[in-house]
């Protein structure tokens, strides 16, 4: 597989680890799950990210989802592992790892720690060196989770600085502004990289519209995403306005914080995507309310999407 570079585009599914009920990798799901986000139009993958329960694999078992994976996607997409550490060893390891089985790349988030512009700058400037040239990285921007807020000023530094960093994981909040600073350094002759977003896709029309190049986040229904970029990388915002209102009360359900990715494994599993919805412990577990207000989401989302098919094609 060639390595991630710049012109990345489209959408990279944020892949979940699927678990049986004992706790144990399922690794029949992965296969499942992988052929579904490709058959779905996926430009990518992105495994053990923080919606990847990443924290709660063992070294070993971080190895062999990322096998099972490659061995699965068969070099048809590129594949980012997601390999942020408070150690820099493990990082580095980690990242190793993924590059010998095939990876076009890793992600990197700054440890919670960093306070200072310098201090995040000097982070990034250690991890690039010690990746080397060769493993090109994307900088997780993700404050909602670190509690690293990163000043686009200092994303500009860090793309001028370090060629290895090809992509920025945007999924600040608010965070419109961050896209349109970065590519209007771009437009005036700063190094331009790929912006894909996160969020669960929450904010994704706005994004795109802001110069983004797709998404990188997880969403039950990753055909939303990849609809909606195409849509808007074709110049109609339009279409991609209305097919992301169709899908929109469930994305504003799936993305409360603590229950998103439980709420979104049991979609995946409903739709037979994965065999089974559980988290590994700790983990929060629905409720018969919370399945039932799922049920009713989902069938309003079907009528919606059935509507706007007949009125797309003229029949409604």
């Amino acid at each position: 597989m060639s390595k991630l570079t710049e012109s990345a585009k489209g959408v990279y599914v944020i892949a979940p680890t699927p678990f049986d009920d004992g706790g144990a990798i399922d690794d029949g799901s992965i296969d499942t799950m992988v052929e579904f986000f490709l058959s779905a139009g996926a430009d990518g993958l992105t495994i053990m990210g923080m919606m990847g329960e990443a924290e709660k694999l063992t070294q070993d078992e971080s190895v062999a989802v990322m096998t099972r994976v490659m061995a699965a996607v068969a070099d048809r997409v590129p594949v980012i592992v997601g390999v942020s550490s408070p150690g820099l060893a493990s990082l580095v390891g980690l990242s190793r790892t993924a590059m010998d089985l095939g990876a076009a790349g890793v992600m990197v988030a700054p440890t919670p720690a960093l306070r200072t512009d310098a201090q995040i700058k000097g982070y990034f400037a250690t991890v690039a060196d010690a990746l080397g040239p060769d493993t090109p990285f994307v900088l997780q921007d993700f404050p909602l989770a670190t509690g690293v807020r990163i000043d686009a000023s200092i994303i500009i530094d860090i793309i001028r600085d370090h060629p290895s960093c090809v992509m920025l994981k945007h999924e600040d909040w608010p965070g419109l502004s961050k896209i349109t600073a970065l590519r209007k350094t771009s437009d005036e002759g700063g190094r331009r990289i790929s912006i894909l977003c996160g969020n669960s896709g929450l904010f994704l029309p706005e994004e795109m519209a802001r110069g983004a190049d797709g998404a990188m986040t997880g969403f039950a229904f990753p055909e939303m995403m990849i609809g909606v970029c195409r849509h808007a990388q074709a110049g109609d915002h339009d279409k991609a306005r209305d097919l992301f209102d169709a899908y929109l009360p469930m994305i504003r359900y799936e993305s409360q914080p603590g229950l998103g990715l439980a709420l979104r494994k049991h979609v995946l599993a409903h739709r037979g995507i994965i065999a089974n919805a559980a988290l590994r412990r700790p983990g929060p577990k629905l409720a018969p309310q919370d399945i039932a207000e799922i049920d009713a989401l989902l069938d309003r989302q079907a009528r919606r999407l059935a509507a706007l098919d007949a009125a797309s094609s003229g029949t409604g």
